[in-house]
């Protein structure tokens, strides 16, 4: 099951060993979803906050 992360400072903290981030924009809303070994991460943000943390992480993005 898909686990929801509320806190931008966690969702840096998983990037670190994320495999991969993908990226669903839906409106007003932009999702971020980290993909680590065992369990899926999902981050819901506005689109300028989203654009700040994919400047910070280090994984692979793919926009969907």
């Amino acid at each position: 099951m898909p686990r929801e992360i509320f806190d931008e400072e966690k969702f840096l903290e998983i990037s670190e060993y994320a495999i991969h981030c993908r990226v669903k924009r839906v409106k007003e809303v932009v999702k971020l979803k980290l993909r680590t070994k065992k369990i899926l991460y999902t981050f819901k943000t506005d689109p300028s906050t989203a654009e700040r943390l994919l400047r910070s992480i280090s994984c692979d993005v793919i926009e969907l």
